[in-house]
């Protein structure tokens, strides 16, 4: 996992909760240490314990923290490959052009970068079809990413995001669409 994704989820916990709140979160989930390099990549396990136990202490679904953690995401990452977006796009476009601007430059920067594979379709004007693939299987996440950028865009009262298939394979079908 990319440390820049880590390092949001730190920011993330201590503004929806505290630092206090963190460090525990990081000791429950047997890390050495709660501070990660943007530079570095880590294992996936460090996100998989520290989002579980997160779920585990606020009481709601891992799956729904991932979706919520996936939201707050989006206006980081618009602005590190804002030079990698057109600024005529809106969600639908960003979403059609997302493997080949900013997944492409995350793989070239670092050999052990994984994003997942996004092959989406464009079935109209208003609708797409993302089919995600992942073993990392993080379908939630990327629904999250997919509201916040509707939500960047200033459209979220008008995007309809609905997975497909269950949100937690390898294997997850996104039908975003446009009302």
């Amino acid at each position: 996992m990319h440390g820049t994704i880590l390092t949001l989820l730190k920011r993330y916990v201590q503004t929806q909760y505290d630092h206090s709140t963190w460090v525990k979160l990081v000791e429950l989930s047997g890390l050495d240490s709660g501070d990660f390099s943007h530079k570095e990549v880590y294992p996936d396990e460090h996100l998989y314990a520290l989002v579980g136990r997160a779920a585990e202490m606020v009481g709601i679904p891992a799956g729904e923290l991932h979706e919520k953690f996936g939201e707050y995401l989006v206006p980081d990452l618009m602005y590190m490959y804002q030079k990698h977006l057109n600024p005529n796009w809106r969600t639908l476009d960003m979403l059609e052009h997302t493997e080949h601007t900013m997944h492409y430059e995350v793989r070239r920067q670092h050999a052990n970068n994984a994003p997942p594979v996004l092959d989406v379709k464009r079935l109209n004007e208003n609708e797409v079809i993302i089919n995600y693939v992942s073993v990392r299987r993080m379908g939630g996440l990327a629904v999250g990413i997919v509201r916040g950028v509707a939500a960047y865009y200033d459209e979220a009262d008008r995007i309809d995001v609905m997975p497909t298939t269950s949100e937690d394979g390898e294997r997850v079908q996104i039908h975003v669409r446009r009302n």
